[in-house]
C-alpha cells in the first residue's frame, strides 16, 4: 500500500501542470448554465486525448465517460464535476481572466472539472490495478434549477450498470489549501425560491388614506413570515428564510401599484418543507387580505437536502488520510447552501467533498460568487488525491 500511495502521489505530481493549464483555459472560457458547449468539446477533447471513451450529449452538454480494467468488475463508482459558470464580471486581474464579459467560474466548477480530468489521467494509465470500474461524470448546470444533475438522471446517464458509490469535490474558500473536509449525514440545506406580489392600490404619498399601500403591507410580511421559522419550524431542524430583493417601483410622494418580493427558503427536512411552503403562502395572502390588498405567492422547488451516507463518508476519510495524513482532514459544519449533487445523494450513497482554496498570504481569501474568487492552484494536487484514494485504495 505504501508503494501504491508514492506511486499516486507521484502521479498527481507529474499531471499538475497539465491541470493547471486545464483549469486556466476553462476559467478564461466560462460558460453559463446549460450552455457549456465550449467547455463540453474541451472536456471531450483531452478524454479522448487520454484514451478515455465516453457519451455526449446528455442535456446537451453533459459527458459520461467509463474508465474499466482489461480483467471484469462487479462494481461501480462514480467521480462527479460540474461545468457552469456564473453571471459575474470578474475583477481579479490575473493572466487566465475571464475573455467572456459579464461571465466568471466564480464557484470553481473550472477547478473541480479540471481535478477530475487529472484525476482521470492517472486512474486511465494505471487502470489494470483498479478492482472497480469508474464512471466519470461531467455535469452542466449545476447554479440553475432545475439543476443538471436532475436532468442527467432522468435522461439515464448513470447507465444500465449499478453504481455502488458516488463523489463529488468542491472548492472551499474557508479551508487553506492542502486541506480537505467532509461531514457524515446531514450536510447541506434544501433551496427554494420564493416570489411574491403584493398588490394594492397606489396613488399620492400625501394621501394614504385613500390609497391600499403594497409598500407597508411588504414590510409586514417580511416581518410576519419570520415567525413562520421562529415559532413554526421544531427547534432540532435547521431552517432559514430570507428576502434579498424588494421592488417597489414608486417614488418618495407615489405609492405604487404592487410590489414584488423575492426570497430564498432553506431547510433540512423534508416533511417540514413542505408544510413550511403552505405556512408562507397563506400567511402572506392572508396578511394581505386583512390590509385590503393581495399577495400572489409562486414558490419554485429547488434542490432536496445534501445527505452524505455516513458509512461511505467516514470510509472515505480513512482513504483520503492515508494519503493526505489525518491533521489534512477536516470536519465540517452544517452548511444551509445548496448543491444539486443531492439528486445524486438520493440515488446511491454519496459523499460531497469539501477542498481548502484559501492561502492569505497570497491575498486569495474571497469566497465563491465573488468577482474577486480565486484559488491557490497547489489545492487541485490535494483533490486530486483525494479522488485517487477513493478509486484505488480499497
Amino acid at each position: 500500500m505504501e508503494n501504491q500511495i508514492e506511486i499516486l502521489k507521484k502521479a498527481a505530481q507529474g499531471v499538475f501542470n497539465e491541470v493547471v493549464a486545464i483549469r486556466r483555459h476553462i476559467h478564461q472560457n466560462p460558460e453559463l448554465s446549460f450552455e457549456e458547449f465550449e467547455t463540453s468539446a474541451f472536456v471531450q477533447g483531452k478524454l479522448k486525448e487520454f484514451g478515455i471513451t465516453c457519451t455526449t450529449g446528455w442535456v446537451k452538454t453533459g459527458i459520461v465517460a467509463t474508465i474499466q480494467p482489461d480483467h471484469s468488475v462487479d462494481k461501480w463508482i462514480a467521480l462527479r464535476a460540474d461545468m457552469d459558470a456564473l453571471p459575474i464580471q470578474e475583477e481579479n486581474e490575473v493572466p487566465y481572466k475571464s475573455n467572456n464579459p459579464g461571465v466568471m467560474h466564480a464557484c470553481g466548477h473550472d477547478v473541480h472539472t479540471a481535478m477530475l480530468l487529472g484525476a482521470a489521467k492517472i486512474i486511465q494509465e494505471n487502470r489494470n490495478d483498479l478492482n472497480v470500474g469508474v464512471r466519470l461524470i461531467f455535469q452542466p448546470g449545476e447554479e440553475k434549477l432545475p439543476g443538471g444533475a436532475r436532468l442527467m438522471i432522468d435522461e439515464g446517464a448513470l447507465g444500465d450498470t449499478p453504481i455502488s458509490e458516488i463523489f463529488a469535490l468542491h472548492v472551499f474558500s474557508d479551508l487553506e489549501a492542502g486541506k480537505i473536509g467532509m461531514r457524515p449525514g446531514m450536510y447541506m440545506a434544501s433551496c427554494d425560491e420564493v416570489r411574491m406580489t403584493i398588490k394594492g392600490k397606489g396613488g399620492h404619498g400625501a394621501m394614504p388614506h385613500k390609497n391600499i399601500d403594497p409598500v407597508l403591507i411588504s414590510a409586514h410580511t417580511i416581518v410576519s413570515l419570520q415567525q413562520i421559522v421562529s415559532r413554526n419550524c421544531p427547534p432540532e431542524i435547521p431552517c432559514a428564510l430570507s428576502f434579498g430583493r424588494i421592488e417597489g417601483l414608486g417614488a418618495t410622494n407615489v405609492i405604487p401599484n404592487e410590489v414584488r418580493l423575492e426570497g430564498t427558503f432553506r431547510t433540512m427536512n423534508e416533511d417540514w418543507r413542505k408544510k413550511a411552503h403552505q405556512l408562507i403562502t397563506s400567511h402572506a395572502s392572508q396578511l394581505a387580505e386583512s390590509m385590503g390588498g393581495k399577495t400572489e405567492v409562486e414558490i419554485e422547488v429547488g434542490y432536496p437536502y445534501l445527505e452524505n451516507n455516513i458509512e461511505l463518508t467516514q470510509t472515505a476519510k480513512e482513504r483520503a488520510a492515508q494519503i493526505l495524513g489525518e491533521n489534512h482532514i477536516v470536519d465540517l459544519p452544517l452548511r444551509m447552501t445548496g448543491e444539486d449533487f443531492a439528486y445524486f445523494s438520493q440515488e446511491m450513497p454519496a459523499t460531497f467533498i469539501r477542498v481548502g482554496v484559501r492561502n492569505e498570504a497570497a491575498g486569495i481569501i474571497h469566497g465563491v460568487h465573488n468577482s474577486h474568487f480565486n484559488i491557490d492552484e497547489n489545492a487541485m494536487k490535494t483533490g486530486i488525491l483525494t479522488l485517487l484514494s477513493q478509486v484505488f485504495i480499497r
